[in-house]
């Protein structure tokens, strides 16, 4: 069970759930009309139900019981770790894909918490004891670069970092299309889908993001492409290449897959298809991230190869481009 307590400010009416959707982005708009119908939420100190129209001022209480209750603590479990650094506060992994960061419903091992609680005798705990180490995360496919604090101060220290923007990270991406300006930015907010609370959408009602960008190559179909995310929201990058127009490539969330392909000239299609086929999820890797360290105070930085799914589509791209 989970406790959460906010103070309302805004400048028009809005409906309670709604509000509390905009504000625990983490949790489903089904999930928390769920709460509200049980008496779970209050505002102030009174149960009321999700249409509730919220003026500003209000005290809400929010208390989130899960219905499947989460283990007291990760299963460690033997899986091997590609660690690019490690000292007494930190270490940096190269997360494959396919593996989800920490567990959840329905997923309770297999994932790289449990592996993190197998390899390393201490980790942090702010996060508390399912997210042992972790300060951020990657999704289930996108590969790359994640750090991962061992101690409590370590944790505390780089998670500012995050909140102040001062850790710089670059992603790697194949997108669809080729890009109108070489170099730019996508400066649009991201909220979470109403009618599917798993994905997200641009928006000017969702919450701030920023995304540079830099097209390294242009080939007749697709880009490779730098991403820059300047804030951290949920597939940031994801979101915003396709509300641009330039879908991150086997993306299938987020209009990236094989409907991309209509329209095109058999044999260009076939060869298309071929490379969805073959990588089998987004073509996204965090492949640098550079910060302060948080005991030193010194500047490093870390990188990832690009993994080989993606430099088998690169090449492929390449040759079919003669």
């Amino acid at each position: 069970m989970n406790t959460v307590t906010l103070q309302v400010q805004i400048r028009e009416k809005i409906r309670l759930d709604k509000y509390l959707s905009d504000q625990l982005t983490d949790i489903s708009r089904t999930r928390i009309q769920q709460q509200i119908k049980s008496g779970n939420v209050t505002v102030n100190g009174k149960p009321v139900k999700a249409s509730y129209q919220l003026e500003g001022g209000e005290e809400i209480y929010v208390v989130l019981i899960d219905s499947q209750p989460e283990p007291a603590i990760v299963i460690p479990q033997q899986m091997d770790l590609d660690i690019i650094y490690e000292d007494s506060a930190l270490a940096v992994i190269n997360k494959p894909a396919g593996l989800v960061v920490h567990p959840g419903k329905g997923n309770r091992e297999d994932t790289l918490a449990n592996g993190l609680a197998y390899h390393f005798r201490n980790l942090s705990d702010v996060n508390g004891v399912l997210r042992p180490g972790l300060i951020h995360r990657l999704d289930k496919n996108t590969t790359g670069l994640i750090i991962i604090a061992k101690t409590n101060q370590a944790h505390l220290k780089l998670a500012r970092l995050f909140e102040q923007r001062e850790i710089e990270k670059t992603y790697l991406g194949v997108t669809w299309g080729e890009w109108d300006s070489r170099t730019g930015r996508i400066e649009i907010g991201i909220r979470r889908q109403r009618s599917d609370p798993t994905r997200f959408e641009a928006s000017n009602d969702g919450k701030p993001a920023i995304t540079d960008y830099e097209v390294i190559d242009t080939f007749r179909y697709l880009s490779y492409v730098q991403f820059f995310p300047r804030t951290g929201r949920t597939h940031q990058i994801r979101v915003h290449s396709a509300h641009s127009g330039f879908a991150i490539f086997a993306d299938t969330v987020y209009n990236g897959g094989v409907n991309r392909t209509k329209g095109y000239l058999p044999e260009v299609r076939k060869f298309l298809q071929g490379l969805l086929n073959k990588i089998n999820r987004q073509a996204l890797h965090a492949f640098r991230i550079r910060f302060k360290h948080p005991n030193s105070g010194e500047d490093i930085q870390f990188e990832a190869p690009l993994p080989p799914d993606m430099t088998y589509l690169l090449s492929e791209i390449k040759r079919f481009n003669g």
